[in-house]
């Protein structure tokens, strides 16, 4: 098949090429994001690959169909950004790699959460200036915390993995309890009472317009005063300015995030030679107690390899059979992260 990848970097052709063996399809690379403004680089594809910052809307699915596009495929589980009723309607199927590694995105929890707590981010810089005080850098032991976990699929399940090792207590919040978080003693509550007992809140949901704003001032208001929030899965689960307020009042003892509501026109680029005008991402990096990563908790050679095997498995099926073998339905009954 004739493929218009968007959104490449580097890593993307090379795992993409990798899994390509031996040229099964005729991979075009495009640096810049879908948009309506680039689909028309779309022109004469059979299919297009798309991250999770492009665009797919209403507008960018006319434009594919016009061009012949008959497969939109995702590297990435989630699928927020595409306009699925579109989709059928323009006759374009839908694919996506529903799993790739969930111990990836887990441990990136799990080293956020140790980061806040041991102030090692903050350490690490003392010490390169010479600075070997200790004033400020108090943790606490995890083992015997309360860690609630929002969204309990397979990324859930395996920080629950995790965070059984160090000894916590581990509740948990989700419409499908999964029996193996189950199995590790955790303990289903309703949202509410996760947050009021929660010392570490890590959320794994799916964004839908259910989780927009989950964490929102009255759910900061219901926290234990002083818990730490983490996020790796998707930034619009979190509204970053009720966050903002938590941390100066103290309501939010820390934050870790790796996804950001406004991501899109950040994360990917190097932007360290221009100023950023997002003046609510500015400061949210003027906190000690928040650490923000660029969407890299996905980032490992085995999630990179797998995801990429997964795209070309699904434009081969497509090819072969005339359906994709991870196919997102038009309204899908519970959307992954």
């Amino acid at each position: 098949m004739r493929v218009s990848v968007f959104s490449t970097k580097p890593h993307d052709r090379r795992s993409l090429e990798a899994a390509n063996q031996p040229g099964l399809h005729r991979l075009n690379y495009f640096e810049p994001r879908l948009s309506v403004s680039t689909a028309p680089l779309a022109a004469g594809a059979d299919a297009v690959c798309v991250f999770v910052n492009d665009s797919v809307d209403a507008g960018v699915i006319a434009q594919l169909r016009d061009h012949g596009v008959r497969l939109l495929v995702l590297r990435s589980a989630g699928y927020n950004h595409v306009d699925l009723v579109a989709a059928e309607a323009a006759g374009i199927a839908v694919a996506r790699v529903p799993a790739y590694s969930p111990h990836a995105v887990a441990e990136h929890t799990v080293a956020l959460m140790l980061t806040l707590n041991r102030h090692t981010h903050r350490a690490y810089n003392r010490v390169r200036e010479g600075n070997f005080a200790l004033d400020g850098l108090v943790g606490f032991d995890f083992s015997g915390k309360t860690v609630g976990i929002v969204g309990t699929g397979l990324i859930g399940e395996t920080v629950g993995r995790i965070m059984a090792g160090f000894g916590c207590r581990l509740v948990g919040y989700d419409p499908v309890p999964n029996p193996a978080c189950l199995g590790l003693g955790l303990t289903y509550l309703p949202i509410g009472d996760l947050l009021a007992q929660a010392d570490v809140v890590t959320l794994h949901c799916p964004l839908t317009p259910a989780t927009h704003h989950l964490i929102d001032d009255a759910a900061i208001a219901a926290m234990k005063r002083g818990a730490m929030l983490i996020n790796t899965s998707r930034g619009a689960v979190i509204d970053t300015r009720a966050a903002i307020r938590g941390l100066k009042s103290g309501a939010l003892g820390s934050l870790g995030i790796d996804v950001y509501e406004e991501e899109a026109d950040l994360f990917f680029e190097d932007l360290s030679d221009r100023i950023i005008p997002d003046d609510v991402f500015a400061r949210l990096l003027t906190f000690p107690n928040v650490i923000v990563t660029g969407h890299q908790g996905f980032f490992t050679g085995e999630a990179l390899a797998a995801i990429a095997q997964t795209t070309i498995d699904n434009l081969t099926a497509f090819e072969r059979d005339g359906a994709p073998l991870h196919r997102v339905p038009v309204r899908p009954a519970r959307p992954q992260a």
